[in-house]
C-alpha cells in the first residue's frame, strides 16, 4: 500500500515521527505540495494524508487508486466530501485533538489584552519603572476579568472548555448555541438572539465551524451593538469575521480591542486591514499546534488509518 502525506510539515515539522505510518506501507511524506505537484505525487497513492492541499473533484476523480483520503485537522472543507462518497473513498478528520491548546489561547489573547503583561515587561527593560516617580507602573488599562460576561459563540468542545475556564476566573457565561436551554448544564445561561449576546458580552468568543451561515456572521452591524469596552476573540475560522468591518470598529473605538489566532486568507496579504488596527493583536494560527496537540493528532491519524484497514473506519465523514 502506497501512503503519500502531502503536507506534513504543519503537524509535524521535525519534532515527532511518521514512524507508524511509515510502518503500514510505502510512505513518502512532503513538507508540502503545490496544487502543480499534486497529481504527479498522489497518482499511485491509495492513501493521502493531507492538512490543507485541496483535494477537490477534479482530483479525486483523476486518482483510480485512491481509496482514503486523512485530513490532518478537524475542518475537512479542503476535500470535495460528494466527489469522495461517489468513489467510495473513506475521508477521515481528527477531532478534539486540539481543544484544551484553543481553550488555553483564548484566555492567552485575553489576559494580553487585560493586562499587556508583555507591554509592560518590555517598558521595565526600557527602564521606564526604573525612572517612575512611583512603587509601580502602568499605562494601559488593567482590567479584571471576574464578574465580566463571557459571550461564547458555538458550544462544542471548545467552546465548553473556554466556558469551564472563564468560569474559573470568575466570570458569566452567555452562549449562543444550537443546543436547547434544557441541554445547558445551569451556570451557562442560553442567549436569546446573537444580536443579544453581541451586546451584553463583555469577551466574545467565536467557536463556531465555517458555513454559509456563519460566514461574516461578525459584521458591522453586529459591532455596533458591542460595548466600547467589549473584547473580541476568534480561533475559529477567519471568514466568520468581515475584517474590514473590525478595523474600523477598532480604529474608531467602538469595541475596545481584538485577539485574532485566524484570518481570512493564511498567510494574510499585506494589505489586510487587520494588521495594522488599533489594539488587534494576532498571532498566526498557532492555537492548535502545541506539541501536545499536535501528538495527539498524529495518534488519532494513525488510530484512524489501523480502524480503517481493519473494515471499521471511524471518524469518517463522507459515509
Amino acid at each position: 500500500m502506497k501512503i503519500v502525506v502531502l503536507d506534513g510539515y504543519a503537524a509535524n515539522p521535525g519534532d515527532l515521527s511518521w514512524s507508524e505510518v511509515e510502518a503500514m506501507g510505502v510512505c513518502v511524506v512532503y513538507d508540502r505540495t503545490s496544487p502543480a505537484e499534486l497529481m504527479e505525487r498522489a497518482k499511485d497513492a491509495e492513501v493521502l494524508l493531507t492538512n490543507k492541499t485541496v483535494l477537490d473533484a477534479a482530483a479525486i476523480h483523476a486518482l483510480p487508486a485512491l481509496r482514503y483520503i486523512g485530513v490532518l485537522a478537524t475542518g475537512y472543507n479542503i476535500v470535495d466530501i460528494d466527489a469522495a462518497r461517489q468513489r467510495g473513498i473513506v475521508v477521515t478528520n481528527i477531532p478534539a485533538y486540539s481543544t484544551d491548546s484553543v481553550a488555553q489561547m483564548v484566555f492567552a489573547h485575553l489576559l494580553n489584552i487585560s493586562l499587556r503583561v508583555e507591554h509592560h515587561a518590555e517598558a521595565v527593560r526600557q527602564g521606564r519603572w526604573a525612572a517612575c516617580k512611583d512603587f509601580c507602573f502602568w499605562d494601559t488599562p488593567l482590567v479584571e476579568l471576574s464578574g465580566k460576561i463571557m459571550g461564547i459563540v458555538g458550544l462544542g468542545h471548545t467552546g465548553m472548555r473556554t466556558a469551564r475556564i472563564a468560569q474559573a476566573f470568575g466570570m458569566k457565561v452567555e452562549a449562543w448555541t444550537s443546543k436547547s436551554s434544557l441541554q445547558l448544564p445551569p451556570d451557562i445561561r442560553k442567549a436569546e438572539s446573537l444580536e443579544q449576546l453581541f451586546a451584553q458580552a463583555d469577551v466574545l468568543s467565536l467557536h463556531c465551524p465555517l458555513t454559509k451561515d456563519t460566514q461574516g456572521l461578525v459584521n458591522a452591524r453586529r459591532l455596533s451593538l458591542m460595548k466600547p469596552t467589549a473584547i473580541l476573540v476568534n480561533t475559529s475560522r477567519g471568514p466568520v469575521v468581515d475584517e474590514q468591518a473590525l478595523a474600523d470598529a477598532l480604529n474608531a473605538g467602538r469595541i475596545y480591542a481584538a485577539g485574532l489566532d485566524v484570518l481570512s486568507s493564511e498567510p494574510p496579504r499585506a494589505d489586510n486591514p487587520l494588521l495594522r488596527a488599533r489594539n488587534c493583536f494576532i498571532t498566526p494560527h498557532i492555537a492548535w499546534a502545541s506539541t501536545e496537540a499536535r501528538q495527539r493528532l498524529m495518534r488519532i491519524a494513525v488510530d484512524n488509518l489501523h480502524a480503517w484497514l481493519d473494515g471499521k473506519p471511524v471518524n469518517n465523514v463522507a459515509r
